[in-house]
């Protein structure tokens, strides 16, 4: 008789084997620990001053670009500020006025005695004396920097060409922090002086004309209780 192909493939006295179901292979989720008693301070840092974007921003947050040949080789800069844009306008008008002076030189009489490539010459060296004039104003303001990094307050002051004046205290020895603003200018822009007493060989660091002087107070004041924590942290630990 022919077996019906619907029939089991098994026969009847075949051992039936029932598939156990496959056991779910449990992974241990690894737990990071998070080492809570050294926080980011990076953050707090923007929490504090915002962000900037701009290199010829006159109050840099965590610059990635700037440095300072003193710089230490771990050492993070979290603030880098100069004067105020607004000291600007002052050499910027007088620079500006120098452009039409050449265009009154045909009223002194005895400047029309000279030969027209004399005159054309001295045209030439007025122009080239404003652009010195307002190149060198310019260096002045754009490297004339105040630094509070994770180690120190820095004092670097660019005269001119010539004349540079640097100028440090490291955090631990800040004593007192104070600020000034003056004059409508200073109300209205939000900018004055920040002067920083320390107990280091330069007695006070002076961070002259620099926009929202409160903010960098209140990043020193965070600098310092953190060097206030690890201070006395070390203490307990001996």
């Amino acid at each position: 008789m022919n077996r019906s192909k619907d029939l089991d493939t098994v026969a009847p006295d075949d051992e039936v084997v029932v598939p156990t179901p496959k056991k779910k292979e449990v992974v241990a989720e690894k737990k990071i620990e998070v080492d809570n008693s050294k926080p980011d301070f990076s953050q707090t840092v923007y929490d504090i001053l915002g962000h900037t974007k701009s290199p010829f921003s006159s109050f840099l947050v965590r610059p990635k670009i700037l440095t300072f040949t003193e710089r230490d080789e771990n050492e993070e800069i979290y603030l880098a500020v100069r004067p105020h844009w607004a000291n600007n306008i002052s050499w910027v008008i007088i620079a500006f006025l120098m452009l039409f002076v050449p265009l009154f030189f045909k009223y002194f009489t005895f400047i029309n005695f000279f030969p027209s490539q004399y005159r054309f010459t001295a045209v030439l060296f007025w122009y080239l004396i404003t652009f010195i004039y307002a190149f060198e104003k310019f260096l002045s303001w754009y490297f004339n920097l105040f630094l509070i990094t994770n180690e120190r307050v820095v004092d670097i002051d660019f005269n001119n060409l010539l004349n540079k004046h640097f100028a440090e205290a490291d955090l631990s020895m800040i004593q007192d922090v104070s600020s000034s603003v003056k004059g409508i200018f200073g109300t209205f822009f939000n900018f004055g002086d920040v002067l920083i007493q320390t107990a280091s060989e330069v007695n006070q660091i002076n961070f002259e004309k620099v926009p929202n002087p409160e903010k960098i107070i209140k990043l020193l004041k965070e600098l310092r209780d953190l060097e206030d924590q690890k201070n006395g942290g070390g203490k307990d630990n001996e």
